[in-house]
């Protein structure tokens, strides 16, 4: 008697190209796990203070510009102590400038990985971004603690909304950006070195150390408006502070991330399936 057996075939398509795949990441969510936990034990591997640096890199910078932005150059803070203006802003921009360096570089630091098995792509840029919030998680400690210090006075229900609120923009943003440059990094190799200038660029058109009404010249806030970070930092600020915000400036701004966070993605999906092939 013979026996016939049928062999199914299961065939990887790519992706829609503005689709995250949420089933097939939540499928490979253990590797989520894998990737984040293995970059943070990398990042702090061999180092004495460990994840304590997570918390001095953002206080030991929030001195420095305290000293020569606060006290030097009487920078303006809308009517908080400079500090805590300065590390408020500080906390989002750690998100997105750790999370950004980390994911653009991602695809070729993992190119092993990618060239042997196959898994949702994204999951390696995404990792990338759940590990630059693991560090705000550690330096928002110190941020409460400095509300304390200086006795800042708190609007519960603005802290519970608006703080969430700024780290979700954050995260879009960071992802949006992060994947788009890890897509172009894997082919053109010299992203590598635009990254870092990208992100000391950025910081300056950012409302981090100083507050946007300083700018006397509309266009001027215009062209921070068009940072997609804009509107995460002041969202996140208006927890704290009692100023008005420009909300047709946080418009353009949410704009910003959204066509990131899109181009990002489509970009990546676009060009994923030659990933291994340029590893």
């Amino acid at each position: 008697m013979l026996r016939t057996e049928r062999l199914m075939e299961y065939e990887i398509k790519p992706k829609e190209k503005l689709s995250l795949g949420v089933d097939e990441l939540w499928h490979y969510r253990e590797l989520f796990y894998f990737f984040t936990w293995r970059d943070i034990k990398v990042k702090y591997k061999q180092t004495f203070l460990g994840f304590a640096w997570a918390v001095l890199q953002p206080f030991f910078m929030m001195v420095i510009f305290s000293l020569f932005f606060g006290q030097a150059l009487k920078v303006p803070s809308d009517n908080l102590p400079y500090p805590v203006f300065v590390f408020s802003g500080l906390l989002l921009w750690n998100i997105f400038s750790s999370g950004i360096t980390a994911a653009g570089n991602s695809m070729v630091s993992n190119a092993n990985i990618i060239k042997k098995i196959y898994f949702p792509r994204l999951i390696i840029p995404l990792s990338s971004v759940l590990v630059a919030l693991f560090d705000f998680l550690m330096a928002f400690l110190i941020f409460v603690g400095m509300l304390i210090y200086y006795q800042v006075q708190i609007n519960y229900l603005k802290l519970f909304l608006f703080i969430p609120a700024g780290v979700i923009i954050c995260c879009i943003s960071t992802f949006g950006l992060g994947t788009l440059l890890a897509a172009l990094t894997i082919k053109y190799r010299d992203f590598r070195y635009i990254i870092p200038f990208l992100v000391q660029s950025l910081l300056f058109i950012t409302p981090v150390i100083y507050p946007v009404s300083i700018l006397t010249h509309q266009w001027l806030k215009y062209i921070v408006s068009l940072n997609p970070m804009y509107a995460a930092v002041i969202i996140f600020r208006s927890s704290i502070v009692n100023t008005p915000v420009e909300m047709n400036m946080i418009a353009i701004s949410l704009i910003s991330a959204i066509a990131f966070f899109f181009a990002g993605l489509y970009y990546f999906r676009k060009t994923e399936s030659y990933f291994a092939d340029l590893a």
